[in-house]
């Protein structure tokens, strides 16, 4: 299979919610003032013999990898392995808390049915409701393999409509968890709602406790109101860094909504495992 370089993958920026010009993607420099914005989906653009995977972002859509089917799709055992190395390609992406994947396949094709159906049948707790770090899939006709073809696609209604539904499934599902877990008496689980309690937190954390997993959720409105914007932005990349899940949900969504009457903003702990006795 190849795959982008790290190089590579620094190259293929594609705006779509804003109105920057391009000619050749190779040779598109970032603009003065560039945001890359706050993650939004992963695009899985499958074509008759490669995969092309994007990092779907506010403002701008971010090459991810390339992979080529090594065979034909009619071989069983080529089709395997080539959804398992795109699976395998989104473990990352998913381990750093994306959770909407957006599949793309050209039009009388059944590329996306089959990937999905690999999904279901061969990694089934990606997609299970119990799951605390389930993904959401949903798919979507045309093609998502060259950068205009995705600055396209990302701007259609069909597009963005598959957006807010998956991301208000994911988003449902946090807050779902909060709500479980915010009067939890057993000391497992703690929620702050205070902006300087969550940067302490999160500022104080020194590494990735596998014993618990940590959300940060905020509204859209609570970030464009923010008086400090670059103080939110270095709060939540320390905490993508210190693999805290974090989620922007947009107010008027039945999820923004629950967040917006605890002030905007939450971080939530919910333990995933139990530790073991001390001795």
């Amino acid at each position: 299979m190849r795959k982008a370089d790290a190089r590579e993958r620094t190259l293929f920026y594609i705006p779509f919610f804003s109105t920057f010009e391009y000619d050749r993607v190779e040779n598109l420099k970032r603009k003065r003032g560039y945001k890359r914005g706050y993650s939004v989906a992963l695009l899985v653009g499958l074509e008759d013999n490669r995969a092309v995977l994007w990092q779907i972002f506010s403002h701008v859509a971010k090459l991810y990898v390339t992979m080529n089917l090594d065979g034909k799709r009619t071989d069983y055992k080529a089709l395997y392995n080539f959804h398992e190395s795109i699976v395998n390609a989104l473990r990352p992406a998913l381990n750093e808390g994306a959770r909407s994947i957006v599949v793309a396949s050209p039009m009388k094709t059944t590329y996306a049915a089959d990937f999905l159906n690999h999904v279901q049948k061969h990694h089934a707790h990606l997609i299970q409701s119990k799951n605390p770090d389930r993904a959401t899939f949903a798919t979507l006709v045309g093609s998502a393999d060259q950068p205009h073809r995705v600055a396209e696609l990302v701007k259609t209604k069909e597009f963005l409509e598959l957006i807010a539904e998956t991301t208000s499934h994911e988003a449902d599902h946090i807050v779902y968890a909060l709500d479980k877990n915010i009067y939890n008496i057993n000391g497992n689980s703690a929620a702050l709602f205070s902006l300087k309690e969550i940067e302490d937190k999160v500022y104080d954390l020194k590494e990735r406790d596998n014993f618990r997993t940590d959300y940060l959720v905020l509204t859209e409105k609570y970030l464009a109101d923010a008086k400090d914007k670059s103080r939110l932005h270095r709060l939540l990349q320390i905490a993508r860094n210190m693999k805290i899940e974090t989620k922007i949900v947009k107010a008027e969504t039945p999820a923004g909504k629950r967040i917006s009457q605890f002030g905007g903003i939450v971080l939530f702990t919910k333990a995933t495992k139990q530790r073991a006795p001390e001795r």
